[in-house]
């Protein structure tokens, strides 16, 4: 006695289970401080934002020089 199965599943079938299968859009947000989009729950990335407040200090990006 295995895993076959014992009658067999039509498409319709097949279908209908797997029709929650799709993937959802993200539903973005705005940034209050600076515009940018963000996930909701979240902060922002760019400027620390969360709330209406700073929560952390962005890092400050820098261009690292090239090596020859």
């Amino acid at each position: 006695m295995g895993g076959v199965p014992v009658k067999h599943h039509t498409k319709s079938k097949v279908g209908r289970r797997r029709s929650h299968h799709a993937l959802k859009k993200a539903g973005l947000f705005v940034c209050v401080n600076c515009g940018r989009p963000i996930l909701p729950h979240r902060l922002c990335t760019e400027c620390g934002y969360y709330k209406g407040r700073v929560v952390k200090e962005p890092k400050v990006r820098t261009k690292k020089p090239k090596v020859n």
